[in-house]
């Protein structure tokens, strides 16, 4: 069974000359016992190929993905990681609890990056088992195929029995340089947004729902400089199944009656997906790498960063299709689950293309943009009006809250919620919005909800949080700007919490674009209407113009990334530092 234990006292802290803010060192120890596993691992540009196309990479160990990491909680492990780049490179440990300086993202807790030609030794204990990453938290590198995946073992024995277990990593794969993709989304934001909609489709939607409204739509899309198929920001992308594209057909076998676990990462740099296998149904038993209450659904949406371990149990010796989509329907990866390789399942249509609606960004969000909500009679007044000021205790006050999204099925902690499936009709029609929520699902299917994660260990009620933390996600596609409470990483100012203290984080997004967001070093509690059996998180995924709630225990002392882990959304500047003080550093300040 997974586990979160606490670290205390492993950490101390040091004033970083010459640089904002602090950062910890991890002290070491005097010697270290032999460790249970050691590994060298050299980074280096590589070749791949998929669906018998060429194309430049960064891999890890030799391969992309990198090699699975299989290790078992408990285990002391020593990776010594060589930079073979021209530039500086990192490896971080997704999701893991560990010193601060082993976490792996340069510029927090005193980590720096690994020069090249250099050699970098991580070293840690596994204080958790479940199923996690690693990639590379340098540049864009990710992007370029520095990730793999890691499944630690229990130390106990694992509460689900399978015959086979198999790891599914999925990713997003461009020719182009990621310094390119970056450059191109700067000078244009629209620049890989080839689905715009036209003057044709101006008049369909005149046609179906008058003059008036379609122009009022337009204009209101404008007013936000949006556009409701800005659901994915890079397109043109081959998306990949372990490393291999449809063509390739990734296999993993079974025969009728035996268990199969699929330990499904979403290790992209910037694509959600929605997951399906027709015709077999799955049973979630895990997210993020921590043990939840068995729930059986037909597909779920993954974030980036996001893990989730599902069971399927296929009773006829024929082929199943795992059907990955981007949110925006511009692709597919797939892969086979089959009694022997070669077999191939059939691959159903693409799903019409989702386009973004005024009911997906609520009333909260127009509002924070200065419009006028026509449905709920909401007036014109801009965010902040009214709000109180910045305190010591909660730096990010002085921004109200957005008022309650509609309608109200959709929970704070909700992505999905709040939505009736798609009609027959409406998923027959492509110039038809489904919106955010509806991912076209047919009717009678059941899509995984956040609601329905329920931890598999009862955990006593936690005491109350002392602080709560309002986390606007802001930013626009217009010159590609994104941030944090209206502010760039760097022009911020860091999240700073004492140790020890329980902390509510409200993230509001008041973007047209679901954002993961991920916190180094802790897991989140996800608000979602459990109190004894909130599950935890390392990404909760945002979803447009809506809100989430996560509450934690700060108890890993340091100076932690906090992030979109959109690759970049976060290095357009949605990012911060969630720094934990020891208590006396807490005391001395004030």
């Amino acid at each position: 069974m997974s586990r979160i234990l606490s670290r205390r006292g492993a950490l101390r802290f040091a004033a970083a000359a010459g640089m904002a803010g602090a950062f910890w060192i991890y002290p070491g120890r005097r010697s270290f016992a032999s460790a249970t596993r050691e590994l060298d691992l050299a980074v280096e540009r590589t070749r791949i190929t998929i669906d018998g196309v060429q194309s430049a990479a960064i891999a890890i160990g030799g391969s992309v993905p990198a090699p699975t990491m299989r290790w078992r909680e408990g285990d002391e492990v020593v990776i010594r990681v060589t930079n073979r780049l021209a530039e500086d490179t990192s490896i971080h440990w997704h999701g893991l609890l560990l010193a601060g300086v082993m976490d792996g993202a340069p510029g927090f807790n005193g980590f720096v990056g690994i020069k090249p030609g250099e050699t970098y030794t991580y070293r840690f204990k596994l204080r958790q088992s479940g199923t996690y990453w690693y990639h590379s938290h340098s540049s864009a590198q990710e992007q370029a195929g520095m990730y793999g995946a890691i499944v630690i073992e229990p130390a106990v024995s694992d509460p689900v029995r399978v015959d086979h277990d198999h790891t599914v990593l999925l990713s997003d794969h461009s020719a182009m340089d990621p310094t390119t993709i970056y450059r191109k989304l700067k000078a244009g934001e629209g620049y890989f947004n080839r689905g715009q909609r036209s003057v044709a489709d101006f008049f369909r939607d005149a046609q179906r729902d008058g003059f008036t409204a379609a122009l009022r739509d337009r204009r209101d899309w404008g007013d936000m400089r949006m556009d409701p198929t800005d659901l994915a920001d890079v397109t043109g992308y081959s998306f990949l199944i372990n490393g291999k594209g449809p063509q390739d057909n990734w296999t993993a076998e079974f025969q009728p009656g035996q268990r199969l676990r699929l330990r499904i990462i979403n290790g992209s740099a910037m694509t959600i997906f929605d997951v399906a296998i027709p015709g077999l149904k799955m049973t979630v038993i895990s997210a993020d790498g921590q043990n939840v209450v068995p729930v059986p659904v037909d597909e779920f949406r993954i974030g980036v960063g996001e893990t989730y371990d599902v069971v399927v149990a296929p009773r006829e010796a024929k082929a199943f299709t795992l059907m990955v989509e981007p949110i925006d329907r511009s692709g597919y990866a797939r892969a086979t689950i089959a009694p022997r390789a070669g077999m191939e399942g059939p691959i159903p249509p693409l799903r019409p293309r989702a386009l973004l609606t005024m009911a997906d960004m609520g009333p909260g969000h127009m509002a924070s943009m200065g419009m006028a909500d026509t449905t709920s009679g909401a007036g014109h007044g801009a965010m902040g009006h009214g709000a109180p000021a910045p305190t010591a205790a909660n730096p990010h006050a002085g921004h109200a809250m957005p008022a309650p999204a509609t309608p109200p099925a959709n929970t704070a902690a909700d992505p999905h919620a709040g939505h009736a499936m798609p009609s027959a009709a409406a998923l027959s029609d492509p110039a038809r919005p489904l919106g955010w929520a509806s991912a076209g699902t047919p009717a009678g299917m059941r899509a995984l909800k956040y609601e329905d994660l329920k931890s598999l260990t009862r955990r006593p009620r936690a005491p109350e949080p002392v602080m709560e933390i309002d986390l606007r996600l802001t930013g626009v596609m217009f010159r590609y700007t994104w941030s944090l409470n209206g502010r760039r990483f760097g022009d911020d100012e860091p999240i700073r919490v004492r140790y020890g203290d329980r902390v509510r984080i409200r993230f509001i997004n008041e973007t047209m674009m679901a954002h993961p967001m991920h916190l180094h070093g802790m897991f989140m509690e996800l608000e979602n209407g459990e109190t004894e059996r909130r599950p935890f998180k390392h990404v909760v995924l945002v979803r447009p113009g809506k809100s989430a709630s996560v509450v934690l225990t700060a108890d890993e002392v340091g100076d932690w990334p906090l992030h979109c882990h959109l690759l970049y959304h976060m290095h357009a500047g949605m990012m911060t530092r969630f720094i934990v003080e020891p208590e006396k550093r807490r005391a001395a300040v004030q």
